[in-house]
């Protein structure tokens, strides 16, 4: 018993920690909404996805205690986010690709 409260001491954070995370979240959530408003050209996308970037790192590390995870879950986590980015590169090359046509 004692074991389990010393690793769910280690894994938690306080409750400062989560609300100074979600209003970070929420601002930028705000921020996003205020760059799809504005016309950046081909960079509005680049900085929405930024941002959204941003955000899931958050909340893969905060609210998913991703940093108390063994290292073999971490490892699935960073395969699935290479593959990701890769989709993306590749839906957007092919998007300018069409764009420039």
């Amino acid at each position: 018993m004692e074991h389990n409260q010393e690793l769910h001491s280690e894994h938690s954070h306080g409750y400062g920690v989560y609300i100074l995370v979600w209003l970070a979240l929420m601002a930028l959530t705000g921020i996003t909404v205020a760059v799809a408003g504005i016309n950046f050209g081909g960079l509005t996308i680049a900085t929405a996805l930024v941002i959204a970037a941003i955000k899931s790192f958050l909340v893969l590390k905060i609210f998913m205690h991703l940093r108390s995870e063994s290292k073999t879950f971490r490892a699935f986590v960073g395969v699935a986010i290479l593959f990701l980015l890769i989709s993306f590169i590749l839906l957007f090359s092919d998007y300018s690709f069409i764009v420039r046509n």
